[in-house]
């Protein structure tokens, strides 16, 4: 899938933060203008993208509903 098959409200622009990699999962912070954003990805995944820190990237948003509760 890439950006343009997904509609421009579920994708937020950033620059990676950092990337802590690990065997089979790695997790990517994204500094955002809406703030930072962690995604978990397989490192399979994060090698094929050829993602590294400091690069652009968009992160897609997929669902449709979020749970809010009071800390």
């Amino acid at each position: 899938m890439n950006t343009s098959e997904v509609n421009g409200h579920n994708q937020i622009k950033g620059k990676i933060r950092t990337i802590h990699t690990r065997d089979v999962l790695s997790e990517i912070e994204l500094d955002t203008a809406a703030g930072i954003i962690t995604s978990i990805i397989t490192t399979s995944s994060l090698k094929t993208l050829g993602l590294a820190v400091g690069q652009e990237a968009v992160a897609l948003v997929k669902t449709t509903q979020f749970a809010l509760a009071k800390p």
